[in-house]
């Protein structure tokens, strides 16, 4: 087996990462330092000594409307202008006109292994339409809808009362909930984030956060594959 293989299968980092990790003489194949594209077998002791590497920052926002993820235009708050924490980014984006949970963090792993199309991970929307609900909307939408030439994957959906629903995806397609409601003819009076993963919002109030950490942190990291 390769080492970038070997590296990638145990979590050290993806193959490319396990290369620049050789490269950068960190990695020891019984005691000798590794080359790019050396093989290793069962019985070989490889060893990677990574330098000491700061401590990460994880952070659970509850964003309130009208608050911009990325690139506020003129007249309009950024994210990064009302969190005092600084130095952390958000992980993907949620509209302006929607609110509720998203994570922000200065370590830049997470992005790919939580927004990346061939990684699935839940996250969690509850949502208000203006118009009831028609008796067809809970299983149409779980069974994926059709916006412009793409099909939705299947998700997960619970009606509450007549005007009211939780959706749960796997995927992250622009405006994907309101486009949805859209082709069934059902409009978004307002929508929420409530979980990503195992990161719930919880009591979490409106314009407030929390550093993740211990148990929870541990579970949400290890499910990126990054623990």
């Amino acid at each position: 087996m390769r080492i970038n293989k070997y590296l990638a299968e145990r979590n050290y980092a993806t193959r490319g990462g396990a290369d620049a990790l050789v490269e950068a003489g960190l990695v020891f194949v019984n005691g000798k330092r590794a080359v790019v594209g050396q093989k290793v077998l069962e019985k070989d002791k490889v060893e990677v000594k990574l330098r000491k590497q700061k401590a990460f920052t994880y952070i659970a926002y509850n964003k309130p409307k009208g608050i911009i993820t990325h690139s506020a235009q003129r007249g309009e708050k950024e994210i990064k202008e009302v969190m005092p924490v600084k130095g952390v980014f958000p992980v993907g984006r949620l509209d302006k006109d929607s609110h509720g949970l998203i994570i922000l963090t200065d370590d830049g792993r997470v992005t790919e292994r939580l927004l990346g199309p061939k990684f699935e991970h839940e996250k969690e929307y509850f949502v208000k339409t203006k118009e009831k609900l028609r008796s067809s909307f809970e299983k149409k939408m779980e069974a994926g809808v059709t916006i412009g030439k793409e099909k939705t994957a299947p998700c997960k959906v619970h009606v509450f009362g007549e005007r009211a629903f939780s959706i749960t995806l796997t995927e992250g397609k622009k405006h994907q909930i309101r486009r949805m409601c859209d082709a069934l003819f059902q409009s978004v009076d307002d929508l929420k984030r409530t979980r990503v993963m195992n990161i719930t919002l919880g009591t979490l109030k409106e314009g407030d956060f929390r550093k993740l950490e211990g148990e929870e942190l541990e579970t949400f990291l290890k499910q990126l594959g990054l623990a």
